[in-house]
């Protein structure tokens, strides 16, 4: 299989959130026939690239969206290059165990830095409505929503900040959890 229609096809797939028409293809890939995106269509799927629905419609398969993991790198004091082994990792698999009750929020505000989430960032969020102690939760705390640490002790519960400019808050009458925090996404 040619990379550079795995690239275009990619990059098509990532920009349009959708996979791209017989049609769409010709322009795609610069082919005069839609019998040459006939056979493409036919290889991408002999490689487990895409696969196609009732309808017909062209889908990724894992294959498609995997990133490549090439290793490990030292954050510590510099080492010598090993051969690095070339690996694949599927980015929604890895950071989505749930996906029917998963969903991706955009944090505002300061109060959870120092766990490392800073403003602006994405918190992939699984719905639940219980939580443990420690866990980083998204919640319901007297009719507003927040992100903080679930914290219970002796029967008591609270949501902590992390961050010291921040006070824990202690609901006033009532506190739902709604979901607890899996990952993080940060962009440079």
């Amino acid at each position: 299989m040619d990379q550079d229609y795995k690239q275009k096809l990619v990059r098509f797939y990532g920009e349009e959130k959708r996979m791209p028409s017989y049609s769409e293809m010709l322009a795609l890939f610069g082919f005069k026939s839609k019998n040459a995106v006939y056979k493409l269509v036919e290889k991408l799927m002999d490689a487990g690239l895409v696969t196609k629905d009732s309808l017909g419609r062209l889908l990724p398969t894992g294959a498609l969206t995997e990133v490549p993991m090439l290793g490990l790198v030292k954050a510590g004091f510099p080492s010598q290059a090993e051969d690095m082994v070339e690996t694949t990792i599927n980015l929604d698999n890895f950071l989505i165990q749930k996906k029917d009750s998963t969903y991706i929020l955009e944090v505002d505000g300061d109060s959870m830095i120092d766990a490392h989430i800073a403003d602006g960032d994405l918190v992939i969020a699984e719905r639940t409505e219980n939580a443990k102690d420690g866990q980083i939760v998204i919640a319901e705390v007297d009719g507003e929503f927040t992100m903080k640490y679930f914290r219970k002790k002796d029967g008591v519960v609270w949501l902590e900040p992390a961050n010291k400019n921040f006070k824990p808050i202690y609901p006033e009458n009532d506190l739902k959890i709604r979901a607890i925090v899996k990952g993080v996404i940060r962009k440079y």
